[in-house]
């Protein structure tokens, strides 16, 4: 028997964390409104259209889907960087993310969107 085993203590348990979980979950939520409302925008004004115009064979769908993936990932990156250690409600982040997806869904439908 060594003695390094006898007096050495069992490292205590790490308690698991779920704030990198709800930064995945709440930014996909975000990324997904974002193109809701840049896909809108880009319809309805001319002068965000051309902006959104990365690759004219695709025209604004192009800027549309690029700065939506870039807004989900900065804030992905951000929110696991300042939650990385937290336990957060993951049912208050969970039902924030529904709530966006529910109407980025709906900001998709074309009579829904021609309100605007």
């Amino acid at each position: 028997m060594s003695s390094q085993s006898a007096s050495t203590p069992k490292p205590a348990a790490q308690a698991m964390t779920n704030g990198s979980g709800a930064a995945a979950v709440l930014a996909a939520g975000v990324g997904s409104f974002s193109l809701a409302v840049l896909a809108i925008a880009s319809d309805k004004l001319p002068a965000i259209k051309s902006l959104m115009n990365f690759y004219r064979p695709t025209g604004p769908l192009s800027g549309v889907t690029t700065t939506a993936v870039f807004v989900w990932l900065m804030l992905w990156i951000v929110l696991r960087w300042r939650w990385r250690d937290r336990n957060l409600a993951m049912g208050r982040v969970g039902r924030v993310a529904l709530v966006l997806l529910v109407l980025s869904l709906l900001l998709t439908f074309p009579p829904i969107a021609d309100l605007f």
